[in-house]
């Protein structure tokens, strides 16, 4: 297996939990040559990797013929040993289709069961090779960020919807409990910058120094900032998985969604906090019985105790 042509999931959390996946591929087939096709977020975490060797990224969407387009770009890659696509969707599905490979694979779910995804991304890949691997760590080849002293992340955001977000003043209200303890970094994507400005707001009322970075980096600074402060208070996020590659401290913040499935993989440092609600987990976007109680019962005392425990 020589070279390998992979399609990753669009979401950076669910790209992050492909990797134990890829690294057993590469564990198999040492000296293949991977190539890495899909969104620009989801991509960059592979831009350092050294079994990567192309990047390309899926644009189809804005062509006048998505399927035209998809069509030309599989012949101008040529051909591979392997095309996977973690992703379900009808045009990813025609994509690894249309390529031409010996090998051929489209992720689907092999059990009902409630398992965590990263199993679920390993079974798909053990299938596809006829392996027996295990899940290992999350991997991202960057180097961490090294800051001059001890730093708290803040991490509000949630692409998925709203559903899944904490509040702006329950996030500052634990960053200013802690500013004894460390200097405090504010992340977040172009999506989050309002939630991240309105915890800034909220620090600066009560004359707590921040450093506001949302929407200000790119994927590879991100991972670098993360992999390197002390403590994360986050949501289900993409950046709360980025966190888990690199062991870092984290509380994460769950309402709506299945912890047992996308919760931090393998990171001994990270814990969860949430309410037990009959409603929940309902996978929403945003809260269907208009409450949003899982997230709104959910206080800055219990994320600060589930610190001190």
């Amino acid at each position: 297996m020589k070279k390998i042509l992979i399609e990753v999931p669009t979401w950076l959390g669910d790209c992050v939990m492909t990797t134990p996946a890829i690294e057993n591929i590469i564990a198999t087939y040492p000296n293949v040559k991977i190539t890495i096709f899909g969104a620009f977020v989801s991509t960059a975490i592979f831009e350092e990797h050294p079994n990567v060797k192309a990047i390309v990224l899926d644009e189809s969407k804005k062509s006048s013929s998505r399927l035209k387009w998809i069509w030309n770009k599989t012949k101008e890659l040529g051909e591979f040993d392997a095309a996977i696509t973690f992703r379900r969707t009808f045009f990813s599905k025609l994509f690894i289709w249309f390529t031409k490979a010996q090998t051929k694979g489209y992720y689907k779910r092999y059990t009902k069961e409630t398992i965590h995804q990263a199993i679920r991304y390993n079974d798909f890949v053990n299938k596809t090779f006829d392996l027996t691997t295990e899940p290992q760590e999350l991997k991202i080849y960057f180097e961490p960020f090294k800051y001059d002293k001890p730093t708290l992340g803040i991490n509000p955001g949630a692409s998925y919807g709203s559903a899944k977000r904490w509040y702006p003043e329950k996030f500052a209200k634990v960053a200013q409990e802690l500013s004894d303890k460390y200097e405090i970094v504010i992340f977040g994507g172009p999506a989050e910058v309002d939630m991240a400005n309105d915890i800034e707001a909220e620090l600066q009322k009560s004359n707590v120094a921040s450093e506001n970075i949302a929407g200000k980096t790119s994927i590879k600074e991100l991972c670098q900032k993360i992999a390197g402060i002390d403590l994360l208070i986050t949501g289900d996020s993409g950046p709360m998985h980025v966190a888990a590659a690199f062991k870092v401290p984290t509380v994460a913040i769950f309402g709506p969604t299945k912890d047992k499935e996308t919760s931090q993989w393998m990171n001994p440092q990270g814990v969860i906090v949430k309410r037990e609600m009959e409603c929940s987990p309902c996978m929403k976007r945003t809260c269907p019985l208009k409450h949003h109680e899982c997230m709104k019962l959910l206080e800055a005392e219990d994320v600060l105790n589930s610190i001190t425990s």
